[in-house]
């Protein structure tokens, strides 16, 4: 009743002439409180027939675990742009590849003598590994590597460098962009790609660094300067090295739920390439997404339709089905890890404002992804002690309407679909874990 007096009070205030501005706010409440009950099923129909949206290049699935039974459906075969909830699958395939509770490990030697003087008669040499955090400065923000390689030199007894500073990339093969990305995406932050060794974001601002390793070696001869250790000016000849210290990111869980909260390009494509390495690829993208494919394939997930071109989903060129989605989903819903890398409704990253003060506040953990003309989601209906019940899938291409609008429609289908009189939050008797904390 607090709800409904308080909407009674809003609409109080306005004149007739406002009220139709607040109708959808108005068919949102009222969805809410269970005016209109209808089957799952029935909803996404309504949904797919919305007035201004794109019937035909619209799919829809919802299905129950951890039977798989279909609960709604429309379109789930339809091959369609996915955007950003690529995330999920290059996130989904990472998690069963490497164990998540460890670091992500950069080796730097020396590949020279420290004579008396205090003088190395080499390189420092850094060895990426594809880690994305290096320096980040977003959160989880790990140590910074300068101030290791600084420490251990010191602590080496090593006064000035005699050769320079060498970072082999070596680990990956490949360019750090596909082909597919756009022209225009590539100068932007969001559009720097993933090499071998990446610094510092491998951005300045909003703007992309082409090359991180050269802004990482001006950043480390400054710190090594200004702590009075000189380094030189040319690369010696390598000798055999010798491990100087291993730098270690914050936990790949922490990586990997950062990437999915802010929907991070750089880590995801890093992600899929880890994925290709601990597969036993060349890191390639290429290569890494066609293993990516033979995964899922190997775990009887419909690829149908699919075309798997980044990690990220910047490529418009990505192809993904609702059911190939529901299937990964349904994969990895019993792994509270990976459950818990998805934004809350109401609550988190790019889902703060979806479903915000509904009954499916905190109950929906889901990825979005939005390009021009473009919003999808993916990810799973939770029960009262954060286990998923159902996984959800919402892929809408090529529409015109206003985004806001969109989304006030989507949020109505699963308000109806996840009303009380079709499923409550109740707690589900599955084989499903307990996720904790979602407030890392």
């Amino acid at each position: 009743m607090k709800k409904l007096t308080s909407l009674k009070s809003s609409i109080s205030c306005r004149s007739a002439a406002g009220l139709r501005h607040l109708l959808p706010a108005i068919m949102l409440w009222l969805v809410a409180l269970g005016a209109f009950a209808i089957s799952p099923q029935e909803a996404v129909s309504r949904f797919a027939n919305t007035p201004r949206l794109p019937q035909g290049s619209m799919a829809v699935l919802v299905s129950e675990l951890p039977t798989g039974k279909v609960l709604a459906s429309y379109n789930a075969d339809r091959s369609l742009t996915p955007a950003s909830v690529m995330k999920c699958i290059s996130l989904a395939s990472l998690s069963t590849a490497m164990d998540v509770n460890q670091p992500l490990l950069t080796p730097v030697f020396i590949d020279g003598d420290i004579d008396a003087d205090g003088v190395l008669h080499g390189n420092i040499v850094v060895v990426g590994q594809a880690d994305p955090s290096i320096n980040s400065r977003i959160w989880p923000i790990g140590t910074d590597i300068n101030d290791e390689i600084l420490e251990a030199l010191q602590n080496s007894g090593v006064k000035s460098v005699e050769g320079g500073i060498v970072v082999d990339e070596s680990y990956l093969s490949g360019g750090a962009i596909p082909p597919s990305w756009a022209s225009a995406d590539l100068p932007h932050s969001y559009g720097t790609g993933s090499h071998a060794f990446n610094y510092a974001n491998n951005s300045v601002g909003k703007s992309a660094v082409k090359d991180p390793a050269a802004a990482f070696r001006a950043d480390l001869r400054r710190r090594l300067t200004g702590a009075g250790i000189s380094v030189g000016d040319t690369t010696l000849r390598r000798g055999e090295n010798r491990q100087l210290l291993m730098h270690a990111s914050p936990e790949l869980k922490e990586i990997m739920r950062s990437c999915m909260m802010r929907s991070d390009n750089l880590y995801a494509e890093a992600s899929l390439r880890l994925f290709g390495k601990a597969k036993g690829g060349d890191g390639s993208t290429e290569d890494a997404a066609r293993r990516e494919r033979e995964f899922w394939s190997s775990r009887s997930a419909n690829l149908d339709g699919v075309r798997i071109i980044d990690g990220s989903g910047l490529s418009r060129s990505n192809r993904m089905t609702a059911r190939f989605m529901e299937n990964v989903l349904r994969d990895r819903s019993g792994d509270v890890e990976y459950v818990s890398f998805f934004p809350l409704a109401g609550q988190e990253g790019t889902l703060k404002k979806f479903l915000v003060d509904t009954p499916l506040d905190s109950y929906i953990a889901m990825k979005t992804g939005s390009m021009k003309g473009i919003q999808c989601y993916a990810g799973y209906k939770l029960d009262d002690d954060f286990a998923p019940t159902h996984v959800v899938v919402v892929l809408v291409n090529d529409f015109r309407c206003d985004r806001a609008y969109l989304r006030s429609q989507i949020e109505n289908m699963l308000l109806e679909i996840f009303s009380d009189e079709n499923i409550t939050n109740k707690k589900y008797t599955t084989p499903q874990k307990t996720i904790n904390d979602y407030a890392d």
